[in-house]
């Protein structure tokens, strides 16, 4: 990854199937529970648009839909990227 730009997150998605529980007894079937999220990234290559997606573990950050990420691409395949 030799060139990078800035995209913008475009939507932010739950992941309701894959539920990860944080507490050995719970009160409640979401007491505890953590979930893990897959965001849309649109960034753009000389004038072209993007669209990547990349999946946030269940403890990691997540970043609002709005909000600019930082994204590594190929010079030759920009559709190769990389979201940090």
């Amino acid at each position: 990854m030799d060139q990078q730009t800035m995209g913008t997150v475009t939507k932010v998605t739950k992941q309701w199937w894959l539920k990860i529980n944080t507490k050995s007894f719970r009160k409640g079937p979401l007491d505890g529970a953590l979930f893990p999220h897959v965001i849309r990234v649109e960034y753009t290559v000389d004038g072209q648009v993007y669209t990547k997606r990349k999946w946030i573990g269940a403890r990691d950050y997540v970043p609002q839909v709005g909000s600019t990420v930082q994204v590594f691409y190929q010079q030759g395949k920009p559709e190769k990227a990389m979201i940090v």
